[in-house]
């Protein structure tokens, strides 16, 4: 289901290359592609990272995912909040993630760029809830692993989650 969307135009799709003439891409071109390509890399971090499922000491239980932190441990909006304004991934390298996808022969690269919650890993214009403007990282990983997978032939596909 989730490939399906993300095929079907939820996604952003950001292709790398340069002044090339605009090309109509069918649904069926997307998952033929998706089918060719077989292998790829899944981003998915946020403020929920920094709590490794752990919260005021309560635990997430097996099999729960810890992106959903705030719901299953009932954590305050407010305080969910409070914890994102902490976020600093200061060994956050994108040039690492890039070259891992590319000598590992990775094809594209899906990230989530705005997660349930609301929060953005990339400088949004519709709210300061964001990676760039509401924690001490002050930078935009999105872009900058764009940049780099960009001198190649590669894909980035952003998943985002209304909030």
């Amino acid at each position: 289901m989730h490939l399906i969307m993300l095929l079907a135009g939820i996604s952003l799709l950001f292709s790398c290359t340069q002044k090339q003439p605009k090309v109509e891409i069918t649904p069926e071109d997307r998952i033929k592609w998706w089918k060719d390509a077989k292998f790829g890399m899944f981003i998915h971090w946020g403020p929920y990272s920094q709590l490794a499922g752990e919260w005021n000491g309560q635990q997430l239980e097996n099999g729960q995912i810890a992106e959903w932190i705030m719901k299953f441990l009932k954590i305050p909006v407010e305080e969910y909040r409070e914890l994102a304004h902490q976020m600093n991934p200061v060994k956050f390298d994108a040039k690492t993630w890039v070259n891992l996808a590319k000598s590992t022969g990775m094809k594209y690269i899906v990230i989530t760029a705005k997660h349930h919650d609301g929060f953005a890993m990339y400088k949004s214009d519709v709210s300061d809830y964001n990676i760039v403007e509401w924690t001490p990282f002050k930078r935009d990983p999105l872009k900058r692993i764009i940049r780099g997978l960009c001198r190649g032939r590669y894909k980035v596909l952003c998943l985002l989650f209304p909030s």
